[in-house]
């Protein structure tokens, strides 16, 4: 058990240890365990709720609390353009403006400036493709983000303003947002971009997180009217294996020189980036077979359920993404016997609940109902289906941690994955 947990009451620059190991998957890297945050603990593995702009899409904050979820993720890029990070400050942090009572994640932003500056509205493109480009630009699209060794120059998406992102500049907004974990500045690259420039801008990651934690010290110190945050580092490195050992080897040893001299480290890492489904478990293996035990790991941006299983054998802790917000507001349903769209016709006269199996406030509402919702395009159809939908993959994470704890874990992932994909239609 790991002792010692980092609280608002310690010291400024006390090492952050704030999670405690639990049980080891056995012949995995998985595990469970407790990230200790001052809103509150989380039990690990989980699924963290994506709420980008201080709200999980078309569903109050308290009935995200209702389904289960133990923490939601908000991203700096969205709420430093609005409603700005002064005011979300001036409200008390973003749990207290978002009227969410438990911990808080923010990511540093880096994602969206980059995909929304090259004119990908939601994704840069993981695939590999057969022509390597490092001026990678979405077809017909303005650049809007140019990167440069000491850090981006971006225009709002909302109304082409011109702002600039800075190590520093991720921390300052991150520490005024005040969430309980934020993500040190990184540079995102795509599986498009060639070697040398994934080399150069590992590099250029490196010392951006070197920026980030002084940053971050300063920042802690000066802001000791607020509860102490946790700076958790990025691994990038694309699918080289060399470059992503070295990039978790690289972030260890800046986190132990920080708190050589005094500063509070990082608290855990996050792993990014360019990841192909195919090689996604491999991937996390590599980085989290270098990275400390003690530390927590986060993957970004992944909730289909073969990859969340794969991801807590490969050492995860926590794992985000919108898409189960994102599928609901088209109609798009997990259940236990796979995924469906309830828009399609054959659910017209369906007067069952999404999923017999799950109890949450849109267990009471028929598919026939949400059916005629969506053919009626009316909002409360999303509302129903998000909170179903972030519903199922909370549960999915819960019940693995669950099984991990009881010794029953490989059987209960068979179960599940054999049924869901036999029934996915």
């Amino acid at each position: 058990m790991i002792t010692g947990v980092t609280t608002p009451d310690d010291t400024d620059h006390a090492p952050d240890r704030s999670f405690e190991f639990g049980t080891p998957l056995e012949g995995t890297l998985g595990r469970t365990g407790v990230i200790h945050t001052p809103h509150g603990d989380i039990a690990t593995p989980a699924f963290i709720p994506v709420g980008t702009k201080a709200t999980v899409k078309t569903v109050l904050p308290e009935a995200v609390a209702d389904l289960g979820a133990q923490a939601v993720l908000a991203n700096a890029y969205h709420l430093y353009l609005q409603p700005g990070p002064a005011i979300i400050d001036a409200a008390g942090g973003l749990g207290r403006f978002m009227n969410w009572p438990g911990p808080t994640y923010t990511d540093s932003g880096g994602f969206q400036v980059m995909s929304l500056g090259v004119g990908f509205k939601k994704v840069i493109s993981m695939e590999v493709r057969d022509a390597e480009n490092d001026d990678v630009i979405a077809p017909g699209k303005e650049r809007l983000a140019r990167v440069d060794d000491d850090g981006v120059t971006f225009k709002s998406h909302l109304d082409g303003t011109t702002h600039r992102f800075t190590p520093e500049v991720s921390m300052q907004i991150q520490h005024q947002l005040g969430a309980d974990i934020i993500f040190a500045f990184d540079e995102l690259t795509t599986l498009m971009n060639t070697r040398p420039y994934q080399v150069n801008s590992l590099e250029r990651t490196r010392l951006w997180a070197i920026r980030c934690l002084a940053e971050h010290n300063r920042l802690t110190a000066e802001r000791s009217h607020r509860p102490v945050q946790s700076l958790w580092g990025v691994i990038q490195g694309a699918q080289y294996e060399d470059l992503r050992r070295l990039a978790a080897r690289d972030l260890m040893e800046a986190s132990r020189r920080d708190q050589d001299a005094g500063g509070r480290g990082f608290g855990g890492y996050g792993i990014g980036g360019a990841l192909e489904k195919e090689n996604l478990g491999r991937i996390v293996g590599w980085v989290n077979s270098e990275l400390p035990t003690e530390t927590a790991k986060h993957l970004l941006g992944i909730s289909e359920p073969d990859d969340i299983f794969t991801a807590i054998e490969s050492g995860i802790d926590t794992f985000d993404c919108v898409s189960p917000s994102r599928v609901a507001r088209n109609g798009a349903i997990y259940s236990f016997d796979g995924r469906y769209n309830v828009t399609n016709a054959r659910f017209r006269s369906d007067f069952s609940s999404l999923d017999p199996e799950l109890d949450n406030y849109a267990t009471q509402y028929s598919r026939a109902y949400i059916h005629h919702l969506f053919k009626a395009k009316e909002g409360l159809a999303s509302t129903l289906c998000t909170i179903h939908n972030e519903h199922f993959i909370v549960t999915l994470v819960d019940r693995a941690r669950q099984a991990i704890e009881d010794g029953n874990y490989a059987e209960y992932r068979d179960g599940f994955l054999a049924r869901y994909y036999a029934g996915s239609r």
